[in-house]
């Protein structure tokens, strides 16, 4: 073979050489370009969903304002509204809800009756929120024995007297908690000391549960 043409032969591989490695790199350049696109879609698409999400909670955290100020208050540093401007006092060692004046029972049976309103009316707009109704029974600080099982049996006889009242809670929108802290919830009647009948009591609080966020 002639240098000539070896040199000929030299030069169309190379061209053909870069050729291919030219088509390679554009290949790589359109398919990096696409995968950057669908990666910026996607990322827009879940900061979309994100905000929607965020959006929603909103809502439900907005609704809950909804409810009669009469006799819930919402407290910011646990998030939740929580029962106001009603004696639910007991005498010490008693969980007799007959201890509360009558006056005052009224008001709780208004009470239970503003929640399954509210939570009936939220559940019309939004049925993908429900609620937690606890109910905490409290007591006193004291050498009681048995503090704990007052407190839960101070929140239970409230739960038994709105159901001799008819009222009554939709399982399926709310969910009632029962319990008993004793003297060792942060939701307290100041000064926290023995004896200090305010405590001897039950608080309410309702929370929003939210569930799947589509």
């Amino acid at each position: 073979m002639t240098k000539n043409k070896k040199e000929s032969f030299f030069w169309t591989s190379y061209s053909d050489l870069m050729t291919s490695l030219f088509f390679v790199m554009l290949v790589l350049f359109v398919l990096t370009i696409v995968l950057l696109h669908n990666k910026i879609m996607e990322i827009d698409s879940e900061r979309k969903a994100t905000q929607e999400q965020l959006d929603k909670i909103k809502e439900v955290e907005d609704a809950v304002k909804n409810i009669d100020s009469r006799y819930f208050q919402y407290d910011a540093d646990y998030k939740r509204h929580t029962l106001v401007n009603i004696d639910v006092s007991f005498e010490r060692g008693s969980s007799d809800i007959y201890d509360i004046p009558e006056y005052q029972r009224n008001k709780l049976v208004e009470a239970g009756n503003s929640i399954t309103n509210f939570v009936r009316d939220a559940a019309k707009s939004n049925d993908n929120v429900k609620y937690l109704l606890i109910l905490e029974g409290q007591s006193s600080k004291d050498s009681y024995t048995r503090n704990y099982e007052l407190s839960y049996e101070r929140a239970l006889a409230l739960y038994k007297y709105w159901a001799i009242q008819q009222v009554n809670f939709d399982p399926h929108v709310c969910e009632v908690i029962i319990s008993g802290s004793g003297h060792s919830s942060p939701f307290r009647q100041q000064p926290d000391i023995d004896g200090n009948k305010a405590n001897q009591r039950f608080v309410i609080h309702i929370i929003p549960k939210i569930g799947e966020i589509k």
